[in-house]
């Protein structure tokens, strides 16, 4: 287009913006008016994609970090013939596909759900890396970014990643209109701000108008003919350019125009201009291949191994067999044992750094692209990277997070490194897969499961070796669980996973020498739970004790209550966890204070007993 056609698409992308945020009396069409321009040259001009094939491995991927401005997106969506104008004004009503905040459950040209600032460009970086390491392909990776996001620290964790893996397939472009929710934001106008900060991550920069088109467009060309670089274009734009009853305006964030009329009459009223946009370059996705058939690692019973060791040598067998399973890792591999994966499969393995947040955002981004990640650091650690993992089940991500040294097993090291919470935060999720191995053959077997699930799956290991029960047939089915000591006369059940079903195996192994038979399951799934067996085992031993090194609250004992959620009669329940502040101890020791061990198993199951609580 020349620059009187999209000085026009600019207008129409405003007033569509205008339009949808009054159908809906609600929205951020400001925020979408500044942008406007910068999306009317790249839609034209530069954007490469098929929206018929939204899967094509050559089409260029944009990604709207400042997702609060959908209204741009879809209008954008609206000029290059994906939707029509009736779906343009469904925004955000019932049941409609273009919700306040873009994504790709929705729609099947939202590469990841955005609106929790500051994820945008971390995805893009795991896009980036992976069209660069793996497809090997030239699709370019566009992410509008808003400047209030810019606080945000994963900002500058993807920013950092980006130069020092040379993403020069990776443009960002920052819409700086100064104004955020409340007021200016902490740069307000000040391009060179921004661009001195990413400069110092080695990015090239270009300053320029936003609202100059022919500027714009010589930016893109000047990103697109950048090598070596990821490119940052700071744009200098106006918060609700060209309606004087709200350019450059505080307190008009995230509401419609007071007069939409007037405004898209100030703007020249509605337009009908139809983008065909450039068709993307042949390609294909060259996922490597592997031999189809995985070879699990075995391990004899009675053998001493920890979780985490399986782990790897597990993810390192999977890499084999699968070319499209990549690992990442914060800079733990040599713990998490991520590093095995590394050895055998070093052109698919991703070293994040202590940037958690990064890694979990560079999974999403590459599973975005048909890859299978699993992505590992210390249990604990992924509390930081939370909200990334919180917006990769919105998006409906397909990823694989481990997490190792998990609960006060870990011992001397301290609280600051046990995971304590990790159950709880992975079970509140939508739709996730949330397992506990106790040995190391369970553990490869449940590496292999989890390959091909859906959604988020995680998968809790532990440092310390633990013997090991099971054969290396045994089949571990996600949902199930395993009773390992069952009889008629069983006065209990505990119900253990992990570390503590071995202490739960060593009680009952006590109590049965007094006299006091009880029956133990193995929860290795915590979700979802094996309602069947929990129910059948309350119906026949009246209680149920959960022991679990884990805090109280929405772990194991959570997950059992879950089976009886239905209407049916919860049982009674006793539940042995984590209730006080760790310090430094040896593993036994941690395990003692904390209550969960064989000793307080026993102790607590003879107080039942005694007490006539249980028959």
């Amino acid at each position: 287009m020349n620059t009187d056609e999209l000085v026009e698409l600019g207008q129409q992308l405003r007033v569509d913006s205008v339009r949808t945020s009054n159908a809906a009396n609600s929205g951020h069409p400001t925020s979408s008016m500044s942008a406007a321009d910068l999306m009317a040259v790249l839609l034209a001009n530069h954007l490469r994609y098929d929206f018929e094939r939204p899967a094509h491995p050559g089409n260029d991927r944009f990604i709207l970090s400042k997702g609060h401005a959908s209204p741009l997106l879809y209008s954008a969506y609206k000029a290059a013939g994906a939707i029509d104008d009736e779906e343009l004004l469904t925004f955000r009503k019932l049941g409609s596909r273009l919700e306040g905040h873009p994504s790709p459950q929705r729609l099947p040209w939202v590469e990841t759900a955005t609106g929790s600032l500051g994820q945008g460009l971390p995805v893009g970086v795991g896009i980036a890396w992976a069209g660069k390491r793996l497809d090997r392909a030239d699709y370019r990776v566009w992410v509008m970014c808003g400047d209030s996001e810019l606080a945000e620290g994963s900002i500058w964790e993807a920013a950092e990643h980006a130069g020092h893996e040379q993403l020069d397939n990776l443009i960002v472009i920052v819409d700086v209109n100064r104004l955020g929710q409340r007021g200016e934001t902490r740069h307000g106008h000040d391009l060179d701000a921004y661009a001195r900060r990413f400069r110092a991550f080695d990015w090239h920069t270009i300053e320029i108008d936003g609202h100059d088109v022919d500027k714009i467009d010589r930016a893109y060309g000047e990103a697109l003919s950048t090598t070596g670089q990821p490119v940052a274009i700071i744009a200098r734009t106006l918060k609700g350019k060209g309606v004087k009853a709200v350019e450059d305006q505080e307190g008009k964030h995230g509401k419609p125009l007071p007069d939409a009329d007037e405004a898209i009459a100030e703007l020249g009223g509605q337009r009908d201009i139809h983008v065909k946009v450039h068709e993307p370059p042949s390609a294909r996705s060259l996922h490597s291949t592997g031999s189809g058939e995985i070879e699990l690692p075995r391990f004899d019973k009675g053998d001493e191994v920890a979780t985490r060791d399986a782990f790897g040598k597990a993810l390192a067998a999977l890499g084999t067999a699968r070319g499209d399973v990549v690992a990442l890792d914060g800079e733990v591999g040599d713990s998490t044992r991520a590093g095995l994966f590394a050895e055998d499969h070093p052109e698919r393995y991703f070293e994040c750094y202590i940037a958690e947040q990064q890694m979990v955002a560079a999974a999403v981004g590459m599973a975005a692209r048909g890859r299978v990640p699993f992505a590992t650091t210390f249990a604990a650690f992924l509390t930081r990277a939370y909200d990334f993992v919180r917006m990769a089940a919105i998006s409906g991500s397909g990823i694989n997070l481990v997490g190792s040294h998990a609960g006060v097993a870990i011992g001397e090291d301290g609280p600051s490194q046990m995971g304590l919470e990790d159950l709880a935060m992975m079970r509140a999720l939508q739709d996730t897969t949330v397992l506990y191995p106790a040995d190391a053959n369970q553990t490869a077997r449940l590496v292999a499961e989890m390959a091909g699930l859906e959604g988020i799956r995680y998968l809790r290991t532990s440092r310390g070796e633990s013997k090991v029960i099971y054969g290396p047939d045994e089949e571990f089915p996600v949902g199930g669980s395993k009773v390992l000591r069952s009889s008629d006369d069983d006065r209990l059940t505990v119900v253990a996973a992990g570390v503590t079903l071995h202490e739960a195996l060593a009680a009952a192994d006590t109590l049965a020498a007094d006299g006091i038979p009880v029956r133990v399951i193995d929860l290795y799934s915590v979700k979802p739970v094996d309602r069947e067996t929990l129910r059948k085992a309350a119906e026949e031993t009246g209680c149920l004790l959960t022991v679990e090194d884990h805090r109280r609250e929405g772990g194991i004992g959570d997950a059992v209550l879950d089976a009886f959620l239905d209407g049916r009669p919860v049982p009674r329940l006793v539940r042995l966890a984590v209730g006080t502040m760790p310090g430094s101890a040896s593993p036994d020791q941690e395990l003692h204070a904390a209550g969960i061990d064989a000793e307080a198993i026993t102790a607590a199951a003879r107080m039942l007993v005694e007490q006539a609580i249980v028959p």
